[in-house]
């Protein structure tokens, strides 16, 4: 008894020593969230700027700065949060800062095309770095680890995401983009100062552990196939297949060889436990929807309609800025989404959790592809969808951490992650094809834009893709059933 006491006392004393932390923790886990979340959404508003200052002449060449800060942040989620596992939580979060830092200098110190290309391609690596504070909160918050880190996940998502959107108008308004770049070195610099001072600097959590180099670089190469043929299919036209094709065979033999690999980049165990597969698969499609929404949004309500023919003229004439503040409900909603259903994740309702989440979702693009055309159609949909998405994010996430020790949290986190970038991508890109297939030309311009009627079918197909969650979950939830007499027995 007397030596329980002393080992109880001994881990008070720990508890409390960490206590201080905890609030800079969060603080950390947030700011790596809100940073890397914003720096996605803060870059369309400043293509017309991209594209008149460095002097690009097709859509296609601006593309390739989404498709390079895609491909990176592809490598970076499979990468990160294993590197965080078996190297340690501030190694890991330094680095990625660091990536950050030097992503967004090489473009405010060369001030040119390809410098941005290339800053793009490394800042995209380190956006994975919003996966860390799954594996370091979790690891120095005790009990409560999972439920806040996938809280400060949730919630410091949906705020990038808005600080993005503003953001990227304010610049248009008011800064050149050498600064604008400029500041955000700063800023990813402060960031990587902060993380080596407030992160423990603690063994790694999977000691023995190592990453698999071979497995890591097939799935980082067929991963990266798959989402340049989802960000370039419509520029490559049919020659979009062939890295398709690529990356589908190449996963399929990957996963086959992974099963069998002493040193597997992802825990297959883990992906057969029970309901881990239909939570990726519904956070990738949570990921194409809220993709969707975001560039439907951004589309419309930035198209000026005394501009067009009369009848063809549709919009709301929104500046990059007033579209950022038509996002502020989804926001809002993703604070209350990620509070709410924690608890109830918590205690083995996930499912339950995933499919009110993607009904939600649902029903608020539903309502925005029969009511798209006045700002408050737009205010009331994005508070809708922004609950649904949080509530299908903090599910997914948590599901997957819930599957494995703390030692694997980054391997869980890299998982879902991956899940989502290819999801968002996917997104992106269909709904791109979707308002490609007939538009209106702006008389007296080069510029062409969708025709209305897409707007809704756009809309009609998120509502499609919200759909497949529930399906996706019932199913999973029919084959664990069988399962578990199969096991029983």
């Amino acid at each position: 008894m007397t030596e329980h006491s002393e080992l109880s006392g001994l881990a008070g004393e720990l508890r409390a020593a960490k206590a201080p932390r905890r609030g800079a923790l969060i603080g950390v886990g947030a700011l790596l969230v809100i940073l890397t979340n914003a720096i996605m959404f803060i870059l369309p508003p400043l293509l017309p700027v991209i594209q008149a200052q460095y002097g690009l002449t097709t859509v296609s060449a601006t593309m390739w700065i989404f498709t390079l800060l895609t491909l990176g942040g592809g490598a970076g989620y499979i990468l990160l949060p294993r590197l965080a596992d078996v190297s340690g939580d501030r190694n890991a979060s330094v680095f990625a800062s660091g990536c950050l830092t030097v992503g967004a200098l090489i473009p405010a110190v060369g001030d040119s095309y390809p410098a941005l290309l290339i800053g793009s391609a490394i800042m995209g690596f380190g956006t994975a770095a919003q996966l860390l504070p799954l594996g370091f909160l979790r690891r120095n918050l005790a009990e409560e680890g999972i439920v806040t880190a996938v809280r400060v996940l949730v919630i410091a998502t949906g705020v990038g995401i808005v600080v993005g959107m503003i953001g990227g108008g304010v610049i248009v308004e008011n800064l050149s983009l050498r600064t604008f770049f400029c500041i955000l070195a700063a800023a990813f610099a402060a960031t990587t100062i902060v993380s080596f001072v407030v992160i423990p600097h603690s063994p790694p959590a999977e000691s023995v552990g190592r990453i698999g180099v071979l497995g890591t670089v097939w799935m980082v190469a067929w991963v990266a196939a798959v989402l340049l043929t989802l960000t370039q299919g419509l520029v490559w036209g049919n020659a979009a297949v062939i890295p398709l094709i690529a990356g589908v065979v190449g996963g399929v033999l990957w996963v086959r060889v992974e099963r069998r690999s002493s040193v597997a980049v992802f825990d297959v165990a883990m992906l057969k436990s029970p309901l881990v597969t239909a939570a990726s698969l519904s956070v990738a499609l949570f990921g194409a929807v809220n993709a969707a929404f975001l560039l439907l949004l951004s589309t419309y309500s930035q198209v000026i309609p005394a501009y067009l023919p009369s009848k063809d003229a549709y919009g709301l004439g929104r500046t990059a800025l007033q579209t950022g503040w038509l996002m502020v409900p989804f926001a809002v909603m993703f604070v209350v989404g990620g509070k709410v259903v924690d608890r109830l994740v918590a205690k083995g309702r996930g499912a339950s959790v995933l499919v009110m989440g993607a009904l939600l979702t649902a029903a608020g693009l539903g309502w925005l592809a029969l009511a798209h055309d006045r700002p408050w159609h737009y205010l009331v949909g994005a508070g809708v969808i922004g609950l649904g998405c949080s509530m299908g994010y903090a599910a997914g996430f948590s599901i997957a951490q819930m599957a494995v020790s703390e030692e694997k949290a980054g391997m869980a986190a890299g998982v879902v992650g991956t899940a989502m970038a290819i999801g968002i991508a996917f997104g992106s890109a269909l709904i791109t094809g979707v308002l490609s297939a007939s538009v209106v030309p702006v008389p007296g311009t080069d510029i062409e834009v969708a025709a209305e009627s897409l707007y809704g079918t756009g809309y009609w197909i998120s509502v499609g893709l919200a759909m497949l969650i529930v399906v996706a979950v019932l199913i999973s939830r029919v084959r664990n059933g069988r399962r578990a007499p199969a096991v029983a027995s």
